[in-house]
């Protein structure tokens, strides 16, 4: 995959890109945290494909939202477009990892004018939450984010530090070489002194806070039910604690043409094991119908 970069309202984003036009086009959303680097491993297994993985805003190498604003899988809807739009792409399919597969859910959802396949890996729609967290989760996410203004970062002095607390991430653990090449794309190098110099994690620090709102399981289970293009969703076994059995089940169920592949691995299993992953999207992506 070679890099690219888009322009868009917010500024400019970066990302790694394979193909040639006139293929089927494919935008790539990595999850929470993580960075276009995710689809490195699985695009080796998917030849034929205009695809493009960006960096989210506030991810990899891309520009953070403005001070004031905050991250969440709404305001993503628009960057996703963004980023289409620049890439001159009306119609295109979707390919989503994790928080990328909830935010592509979103915008299946919204334009279904513009999406014409989705492949969703490990997360499909939002995560819910009953309606009487409503406002402990808001003064919660509230706190935090005036508790972190000012706060430095963590500056390593070598890369393995970063490595070895990736491959730990509450986002789920994984090898050693996948946790690398997120971890090369998703730092900085900065000075630590006049004769030294560190790596600092580039991502924006306001993705670690908690999520202010979040959508219902009714309200949930309405956007999957809204999501009208094919729809094929990859989950690991075994499930995230998260996302249990048998609701992950049941919501993939909810797709008007969706279909739902199970696979024995981990939470980034199209990283760990991509030859696998690439043959449960099969031509599915390839499709022009």
């Amino acid at each position: 995959m070679r890099e690219t970069t888009l322009e868009i309202p917010l500024g400019r984003l970066h990302g790694l890109r394979q193909g040639e036009p006139g293929q089927p086009r494919v935008l790539a959303l990595h999850g929470w945290l993580d960075n276009a680097a995710s689809f490195v491993p699985l695009a080796a297994h998917l030849p034929g494909l205009e695809l493009v993985a960006i960096d989210l805003p506030g991810h990899g190498r891309s520009a953070h939202l403005p001070p004031g604003a905050d991250y969440s899988f709404a305001a993503a809807v628009h960057s996703v477009l963004d980023a289409a739009d620049a890439l001159g792409w009306e119609r295109f399919a979707l390919l989503g990892h994790s928080m990328g597969a909830g935010i592509a859910s979103l915008v299946a959802a919204a334009c279904p004018q513009r999406v014409e396949r989705l492949v969703a890996i490990e997360a499909l729609g939002a995560l819910p939450d009953l309606p009487e967290n409503t406002v402990r989760r808001l003064r919660d996410a509230v706190a935090a984010g005036r508790a972190l203004a000012g706060k430095r970062l963590r500056v390593f002095t070598d890369l393995d530090a970063p490595v070895r607390a990736r491959t730990l991430a509450l986002t789920g653990a994984m090898d050693e070489a996948s946790a690398r090449l997120l971890v090369e794309r998703g730092v900085r190098e900065v000075l630590v002194d006049d004769t030294r110099a560190g790596w600092e994690w580039s991502s924006d620090p306001r993705l670690t806070l908690p999520t202010m709102l979040r959508m219902t399981e009714a309200q949930v289970r309405a956007l999957i039910a809204g999501i009208e293009c094919p729809t094929r969703v990859i989950h690991a076994d075994p499930p995230q604690p998260y996302l249990p059995e048998p609701r992950r089940s049941e919501h993939a169920a909810l797709l008007p043409r969706g279909e739902l592949v199970v696979l024995p691995g981990g939470h980034h299993l199209h990283m760990e094991q991509p030859q696998a992953v690439a043959a449960a999207i099969g031509d599915f992506l390839l499709r022009r119908d």
